[in-house]
């Protein structure tokens, strides 16, 4: 896996100044630059006003179960809830996400899934962490969405599973890299309708059987990039169900602005 320079350096010899000395080093190499776009940043793993001015975040108002964001604060009535989740309940409790998908965020998402840039992960996990607050704080395990071994092989690193590792860190929660696991190759999905997603991930999900300790009873955080129709965390969720966890919520890096337009 190819890490830049700046990911690649993690020598902290001390506390205070000295710790700091190796960042300010690199920060005299390689300037931070915005993950967006060339520009140049305070911070490293930020965005630059420009850029942080076409993000779309996710913000409150948004469905409490599903997170997709309301034009309104009546939009959902008392409950918060979209129609889409009235009509058909998803089967996790919660789901969260700090981006809409959109254009920008693929700027920020793309580097990561296709383009081996590891150091996105922490970045997109800190934003993870703010809007997906409360299931974070409530999990006792995070797990993310797998890739069948095939991919996985072709890709070298899965990226919810980056993405979920630097959630663990952030939160100091375990984190089970390997507890499910994808029984079948599936059909790329970018391309489908809802129905055909559902369909083609269907029972493509199940705990390792080695794992089903680690999620016994438990509430699970289920991390993956992004959320479209929700057939990919349904799927997963129900196999984590059926393997035993107690509740799944749900945390993304980009959600689609209205599922009922998939």
């Amino acid at each position: 896996m190819t890490l830049s320079l700046r990911a690649a350096v993690r020598w902290t010899p001390g506390r205070g100044a000295l710790a700091a000395l190796p960042r300010r080093l690199l920060d005299l190499l390689l300037p931070p630059r915005c993950l967006s776009c060339d520009a140049s940043v305070a911070e490293p793993g930020t965005l630059c006003p420009e850029c942080f001015r076409r993000t779309g975040f996710i913000t409150e108002p948004c469905c409490r179960r599903c997170g997709v964001p309301f034009a309104h604060a009546g939009e959902g009535g008392a409950e918060l809830v979209c129609l889409a989740c009235i009509d058909h309940p998803p089967p996790w409790q919660r789901a969260r996400a700090p981006l809409l998908y959109d254009e920008q965020a693929r700027r920020l998402i793309f580097p990561l899934k296709y383009h081996d840039r590891t150091e996105y992960a922490p970045a997109l996990a800190a934003m993870m962490a703010r809007a997906g607050a409360a299931p974070l704080a409530d999990a006792a395990v995070i797990v993310p969405v797998p890739l069948h071994r095939r991919r996985l092989l072709a890709r070298r690193y899965n990226q919810a599973a980056l993405l979920a590792f630097a959630l663990g860190r952030i939160a100091r929660k375990p984190v089970a890299p390997d507890a499910l696991l994808r029984t079948r190759a599936t059909l790329p999905l970018a391309q489908l309708s809802a129905e055909k997603r559902a369909a083609a991930v269907a029972g493509a999900f199940a705990v390792r059987g080695k794992r089903r300790d680690a999620i016994a009873g438990r509430r699970v955080l289920l991390v993956d990039d992004v959320l479209t129709s929700g057939a990919t965390a349904s799927a997963c969720t129900h196999a984590l169900l059926e393997g035993g966890a107690g509740a799944v919520d749900v945390l993304v890096a980009a959600r689609v602005p209205d599922p009922r337009l998939r």
